[in-house]
């Protein structure tokens, strides 16, 4: 395991889940007064690599699988099912937990193979470091220039769109969820924030009512997992639930369509 040692800011009452791995404009004063705590990476059963949150208790990856865990809950069952539509030559998608950027990784390098637009937008509170994410390893499983744009461009993407390359634009809201809006509606929306267990808020019934106002009728919202309070907010607005096979270690997942209006062709998942 590589140690990674980041300062944290104590807030008194401040929950347990949010609590993660920023210590951008952090003084020197303020780091006197802070604690310190252990992000580590990890290597997972596909051989990829995620990171596990000492502090929340959880990592952001499957340890059966970060990559297979993002191709299949992710790419295959949210932006793949999606573009099972015809002619399809340009797609958005929001994502909640931008985390490693392993979910946009995927979907850029596979909308710009195929020669389709993409606008991607992630909610991050807790944004990584630049040179923390370089050290994920996942240059690998896209294309290199994809990659080192990514990595060039990540400072930028907090602050605007920026073009990764001229089929694919990024920004990442440097923002809690609740404080995130937009005028702007998604084609897919990736819930990918830490498991209800360990990040309860995320999961509420007001927390999911404000993300899928941004997804547009006939969207895609997909996830790594399935409970029935999840199932019964999704059905109250009107979705389509689905139980999918789950990625390696997990039974099921979720895909919920909203408001469908043009079938979407079957794919197995």
């Amino acid at each position: 395991m590589i140690l990674v040692k980041l300062l944290l800011k104590s807030e008194a009452g401040r929950p347990k889940s949010e609590v993660k791995n920023s210590i951008k404009g952090v003084s020197q004063t303020e780091r006197d007064s802070e604690r310190a705590y252990m992000l580590e990476f990890v290597t997972t059963a596909d051989g990829s690599k995620t990171i596990y949150n000492s502090e929340v208790g959880e990592n952001y990856h499957s340890r059966n699988g970060a990559l297979q865990e993002s191709r299949h809950v992710f790419l295959n069952s949210g932006l793949k099912y999606f573009l099972g539509r015809k002619d399809i030559k340009e797609v958005s998608i929001l994502e909640v937990g931008f985390g490693t950027g392993l979910n946009f990784l995927l979907s850029a390098d596979y909308c710009t193979t195929n020669n389709i637009m993409l606008q991607y937008t992630g909610i991050e509170a807790y944004p990584l470091s630049s040179g923390f994410i370089s050290q994920t390893g996942y240059g690998q499983y896209v294309s290199e220039a994809i990659w080192d744009s990514f990595l060039k461009q990540y400072p930028n993407s907090l602050k605007e769109f920026v073009e990764v390359n001229p089929d694919c634009k990024l920004r990442i809201a440097d923002s809690k969820l609740s404080d995130f809006n937009s005028e702007k509606q998604y084609d897919v929306i990736y819930f990918d924030a830490f498991a209800s267990a360990n990040q309860p808020e995320m999961w509420s019934e007001e927390a999911i009512t404000h993300t899928i106002k941004f997804l547009k009728p006939g969207g895609v919202f997909v996830t790594y997992a399935i409970t029935g309070n999840l199932k019964r907010a999704l059905k109250s607005h009107g979705f389509k639930v689905e139980k999918a096979l789950g990625a390696p270690g997990k039974r099921e997942m979720l895909r919920a369509i909203k408001g469908v209006d043009t079938p979407l062709v079957s794919h197995n998942l």
